[in-house]
Order: structure tokens, then sequence, then C-alpha cells
């Protein structure tokens, strides 16, 4: 049984899509969609990583485009820069303290 919720996906571009999820009463992963395995060194027993294994109770590759979302246009992008980006040059929208 398919358990379908929408999500915003931003590659290849911008989208709303429609995904399947991970059975919530699985036995295996407990709804999370997979079992991590951590691993390390042979020799030394240090931890170098995490190994990420999808659980068989949904596939994520499952996704279809409901509807692709425009690019925002170059100059209407905006970083915040700790400045108004309004105000002249040289004013702050920090306090002075």
């Amino acid at each position: 049984m398919t358990r379908l919720r929408i999500q915003r996906a931003t590659w290849p571009r911008p989208a709303l899509i429609l995904t399947d999820t991970p059975r919530p009463d699985c036995p295996d992963c407990e709804g999370i969609g997979g079992i991590e395995h951590d691993y390390g060194d042979y020799e030394t027993g240090e931890y170098e990583g995490t190994d990420w294994e999808p659980c068989t109770c949904w596939n994520e590759n499952r996704r279809w485009v409901l509807l692709p979302l425009p690019h925002l246009p170059r100059w209407l992008r905006r970083r915040h820069t700790g400045r108004d980006p309004w105000a002249p040059d040289g004013y702050s929208i920090e306090p002075p303290f």
C-alpha cells in the first residue's frame, strides 16, 4: 500500500512532487524508512562512518512531479547580508549594541 505526501523538491528543478513514505508500523525500520549501520576501522576500531540501507517497506524512487515551480529571477533573489536590502548602501538593520 502506498502512503503519499506532497513535498517541495529543488533538484533537478524546483517542483512540487508526490512521493511515497515509509510504513509507520514497519517492524524493521520502525517508520524511519531505513536502517543505519555504523562501521569502523578494523585495526584501530575507530569510527569511520555510517551506511544507510533503505527498508523494503517503501520505495524512495517512487515520485511524481505534480507542479513544476518557476525559478526566481536573479534580480529578485536576496541573500541575508545583515542589512536592509531596500535601505541605501552603508545602512544596517543590526542594532548598535
